[in-house]
């Protein structure tokens, strides 16, 4: 953990680990963004830079990794859409 203005901050690492298991909880078929694994006040407090960060390293553990997540088109704004891929 970094300290980070008096707040005790989460390494883009431990991020990381967070946002992977949190996609346990998601359905399949469900669409998501990297940010819908966050509650609103925990991804408002990750820097912008640590949060284009954390978006490749998602992107590339899934490219790596996962196969029951698919990456899919990016959103207006440029953020990447994944989806939980249906078994079978």
């Amino acid at each position: 953990m970094i300290l980070y203005g008096g707040l005790l901050m989460l390494d883009v690492n431990e991020l990381l680990n967070n946002a992977i298991k949190e996609t346990e909880n998601l359905n399949q078929g469900e669409v998501f963004l990297v940010r819908d694994l966050f509650k609103g006040y925990e991804w408002n407090r990750i820097s912008r830079s640590e949060r284009l960060l954390l978006g490749t390293l998602f992107l590339n553990y899934v490219k790596t990794y996962k196969n029951f997540i698919q990456a899919i088109e990016k959103t207006s704004s440029g953020q990447q859409k994944y989806k939980i891929k249906f078994e079978g």
